[in-house]
């Protein structure tokens, strides 16, 4: 308890952002050893010059802390440190991912499916109607559908969830202690019983316009599959696109009329391929090789199968992790992408390797 209140605190120091604050923690030792360090051997830190090294010995933000950690308490909701397994893998392998998360639910955030919904606040109604059929065909799936608890799309992929008992996650542009845009105050409360609300800032933090870029990177983080349905070529929709792409994540558009308004952003997202045309789910679980309903079990292995140099590498490292996504190999592997993809695609015929959505592997062995 006492290291996770040092957690909470350094997320609250001004000039200290995610990233620095997860070098801190790397050199200091703990979350509790940034706080005990002298200023100067702050600054030994690459990347923390005088001013940030001030900042953090001058702050006195413990008090912020402990308030918070009153407030979880009280209302069971969950901190989420993002070395903790039951923070979102896939979001956790970007360097930019929060630093603490606060989920409040019973969701599993680490699904073996996950699809985000995003799109206009003002959707015509045919793009409501395309995004229930969208949910309704996750169901089939068994999706974890995640969107951001805004007005229009986002809000019509909740209500349908919700409506069909498939389990959904609101992301919240600030803290827990109300909810944005107040009208969608009673459909959060029945989020909480098929899925949860999730966020990275503390209970007190208000809906500030610069937090919704920023949560739309958690979005798009934790999926697999990104769905844009209707958006104008500017807006949050198209920023939560952009961060997908940058994260390699699987991105699919719903075509519109040309010189429609709100199918600007989706057919420029085609056109340009960044994101798959999409005119069902049956489209997404095809490109996701979603190939069945429920997801597929496991191949078994072959027993003393013969690798060569490269893929006893690739499974070493597997061996040692329960999954790695495609950018995580291709660092650590150190070849290039086509010749990874050449390993990858062998070991999984061999029986060894299985291939999950959103480009990441893992053991055979270790999903049974």
């Amino acid at each position: 308890m006492k290291d996770l209140l040092y957690k909470i605190a350094i997320t609250q120091i001004p000039m200290v952002g995610a990233v620095t604050a997860k070098t801190l923690i790397s050199y200091c030792g703990s979350a509790r050893g940034v706080f005990e360090a002298r200023k100067r051997e702050l600054m030994r830190i690459p990347g923390i010059g005088e001013r940030t090294a001030e900042s953090i010995v001058r702050q006195d933000v413990l008090s912020i802390a402990e308030a918070e950690l009153a407030f979880l308490e009280r209302y069971d909701v969950r901190p989420l440190f993002y070395l903790d397994k039951a923070y979102p893998s896939r979001l956790s392998q970007y360097a930019d991912c929060p630093l603490m998360l606060y989920f409040k639910g019973e969701a599993d955030l680490n699904a073996a499916r996950i699809a985000a919904i995003v799109g206009t606040r003002q959707p015509t109604p045919h793009g409501v109607a395309v995004c229930e059929e969208l949910v309704n065909g996750l169901n089939d799936y068994g999706a974890l559908v995640v969107s951001g608890l805004a007005l229009g799309v986002d809000a019509a992929a909740h209500r349908k969830c919700v409506e069909i008992g498939l389990s959904t996650i609101g992301v919240l542009g600030h803290g827990l202690r109300s909810i944005y845009p107040a009208q969608h105050h009673a459909l959060a409360e029945r989020m909480l019983d098929c899925g949860g609300l999730l966020t990275e800032h503390i209970s007190t933090a208000q809906p500030d316009k610069e937090h919704f870029p920023m949560r739309n990177r958690i979005i798009a983080g934790m999926c697999d599959a990104l769905i844009v349905v209707e958006t104008g070529k500017k807006g949050g929709s198209m920023i939560t696109a952009q961060f997908a792409d940058a994260y390699n994540k699987d991105v699919f558009a719903v075509p519109g009329r040309p010189g429609d308004r709100n199918s600007e952003g989706c057919n420029h997202l085609i056109k340009t391929n960044k994101a798959a045309l999409l005119e069902s789910v049956a489209d997404l679980a095809y490109l996701m090789r979603w190939e069945t309903a429920t997801p597929p079990l496991p191949r078994q292995a072959t027993l003393f199968v013969e690798l060569a140099p490269e893929e006893k590498i690739i499974v070493d490292l597997l061996t040692s992790y329960d999954m790695l996504s495609i950018d995580q190999l291709i660092v650590a592997v150190d070849k290039p992408g086509s010749q990874l993809a050449a390993h990858l695609l062998s070991l999984e015929c061999k029986g060894v390797l299985r291939t999950l959505p959103g480009k990441r592997y893992m053991l055979v062995s270790k999903a049974m």
